[in-house]
């Protein structure tokens, strides 16, 4: 490689105690940041050594081995330091190489964590697949540390959203009192303005009535209390909700698979909740009544069940997927 051997590089990158040689004509190919150094007429587009603050010279050696070679190894400690100097450089493949690799470790855990630091550098991409992401998987997401570690604000934005994949509004309720929970004497002034944005008109009476007799963080707060009693009485008199229910990007599917009693069938289709449309499906391979069915992870399992066929009359062992 003719930077490894110095042939015709006309820069020196100094960060740190390190000093590393380059070309300017492959930076500014690569780094607008740079392209703009050496072409825009500052200092360093007439001189022969750069020093490079911000970042370290590890990192740095990665990008310009990047820069000239394609190629980058990402680790999940690296990345906190290699994504955020690509940013500064403006070196657009190092940041999606980096913003790939968050996307493939979004977890629980750390989906939260992975947005504000996508929001912090500007990786809109990143950001909108982690947001997704914690929609999509709130219910396990709100047990996590950094769901409790949310200030009011975020936590409020979060749990206004439309598309929070929840089967009831219990969950967020639960989640919300968790969260106060975890710091109670700092929080619990929020508390108000936090329930306001949760969906309660979509809570049972039941549901309410217990909250405000057991609940110790709602008794200790007569706002909380009052706020839980009037829809309370609005849901008793059946009062129509002033707030639309989520939709969440998941479709609600109802399937219905085989056929009933004696008429087995071979038929396999598909009620969207939301659209209020039916699909067909691809037929079992043997016809069935009575069977079990099943969807996980985008595919349907049909179990079992009896095919009553004319000429036919036994319990089947077969699995459709």
């Amino acid at each position: 490689m003719m930077r490894c051997h110095q042939m015709l590089t006309d820069v020196t990158l100094v960060v740190g105690s390190e000093r590393m040689e380059a070309h300017k004509v492959v930076l500014a190919a690569a780094s607008p940041y740079f392209k703009a150094m050496f072409t825009g007429g500052l200092r360093e587009s007439h001189s022969s050594t750069v020093t490079l603050h911000g970042v370290c010279s590890t990192v740095m050696s990665k990008l310009l081995s990047f820069i000239y070679t394609g190629d980058i190894q990402i680790t999940e400690l690296g990345v906190c330091q290699i994504l955020p100097a690509a940013a500064m450089f403006q070196i657009a493949d190092a940041i999606k190489a980096c913003c790939m690799f968050l996307q493939r470790q979004l977890s629980p855990v750390n989906a939260i964590g992975i947005a504000a630091f996508a929001e912090q550098h500007g990786c809109r991409e990143l950001l909108a697949k982690s947001n997704e992401y914690i929609m999509q998987h709130f219910a396990q997401v709100c047990q996590e540390e950094e769901f409790l570690q949310l200030s009011p604000k975020q936590l409020i934005e979060l749990i206004r959203r439309d598309e929070l994949n929840v089967r009831e509004e219990t969950e967020v309720y639960n989640a919300v009192l968790r969260w106060v929970k975890y710091d109670e004497e700092e929080r619990r002034p929020k508390m108000h303005c936090v329930l306001s944005a949760v969906r309660c008109q979509f809570l049972t009476p039941k549901f309410l009535n217990e909250q405000m007799k057991n609940c110790e963080v709602i008794r200790k707060i007569p706002a909380c209390k009052e706020y839980l009693a009037q829809i309370f009485k609005d849901l008793t008199l059946h009062k129509k909700p002033n707030v639309k229910e989520r939709t969440p990007n998941t479709p609600r599917v109802i399937y219905v698979a085989g056929g009933y009693l004696r008429q087995s069938l071979d038929t396999v289709e598909a009620f969207n909740v939301d659209t209020g449309r039916w699909t067909t499906l691809a037929t079992l391979t043997i016809p069935r009544s009575g069977l079990g069915g099943a969807f996980l992870k985008g595919v349907f399992y049909a179990v079992g069940g009896r095919n009553n066929s004319p000429g036919c009359s036994y319990d089947s062992d077969w699995v459709d997927r």
